[in-house]
């Protein structure tokens, strides 16, 4: 979800940019330890797995790491973690209501860690089940207009998806956003494999059931800080919202970056 030379604003972004690179790695590595632990080692047996390991490949994760993970999580080599998934629930500025995942070792240090990215970034810590009841679980693809010198239009998704039958498909400019129940993600993402297209991600998320409107800028300043102190944990998997900035908000907040 933003100097003085300009080689040293530079180096600052390139180091910015390599953390968050290096932070996504490892959030996507421990994707696939943990679904190769809870489904086995095999990506044609376990859609997981697979979906996983396709993530991390479109986002550039070495194979040399992808391999070692899924060996780790099979336990065909040692080294692997036992992870627990959690949630933690928070309220932000304007009333936004905050959803966080964590995948971790230590349920200590990930409560520890996340408290402290809520109450110094102005949010405050929800009670068990008050933010989540505000979420359910959806499949969520996203497949590009332009692949391979082809455009890709709704009819081609919704004549490749006919028969897995996605519950929504959103035109969101530069490509598609089809939104399943959360148990026919696979078959609607082998729908589009089948029908030769491919497909930019396929995940379970959290969607919100209604969006909070944010018209002002400072309150949206406040709701990303504390969404990029908590995504920058390594025991946080994914930070989910029902934020919605109004245009002028964005146009404001890209001014900024």
């Amino acid at each position: 979800m933003s100097g003085h030379s300009k080689w040293a604003t530079t180096k600052h972004k390139k180091a910015a940019i390599d953390a968050k690179r290096g932070k996504l790695f490892a959030k996507l590595i421990k994707n696939i330890e943990v679904a190769a632990r809870v489904g086995g080692g095999d990506l044609s047996g376990n859609p997981t797995l697979y979906d996983a390991v396709q993530k991390a490949k479109k986002n550039s994760v070495p194979a040399d790491n992808i391999e070692r993970a899924l060996k780790r999580g099979s336990g065909a080599e040692a080294g692997g973690a036992n992870y627990d998934t959690i949630m933690y629930e928070a309220y932000a500025a304007g009333s936004v209501a905050i959803l966080i995942e964590c995948l971790t070792d230590n349920r200590n240090r990930a409560f520890a860690d996340v408290r402290i990215a809520v109450t110094r970034n102005g949010a405050t810590l929800a009670d068990g089940g008050s933010v989540q009841r505000l979420f359910s679980r959806r499949g969520i693809i996203e497949v590009a207009k332009q692949q391979d010198g082809r455009k890709i239009t709704e009819d081609d998704l919704l004549e490749a998806t006919m028969e897995a039958m996605p519950e929504e498909i959103i035109d969101e400019g530069e490509g598609f956003t089809l939104l399943t129940d959360a148990p026919d993600l696979v078959s609607v993402r082998k729908a589009i494999q089948a029908a030769g297209l491919d497909y930019e991600s396929a995940d379970v998320a959290f969607v919100a059931s209604f969006d909070q409107a944010i018209d002002d800028v400072e309150q949206a300043q406040k709701i990303e800080r504390v969404i990029d102190a908590l995504e920058d944990l390594d025991d946080v998997q994914n930070v989910y919202t029902n934020a919605k900035f109004s245009d002028a908000v964005e146009a404001a907040l890209s001014e900024d970056d």
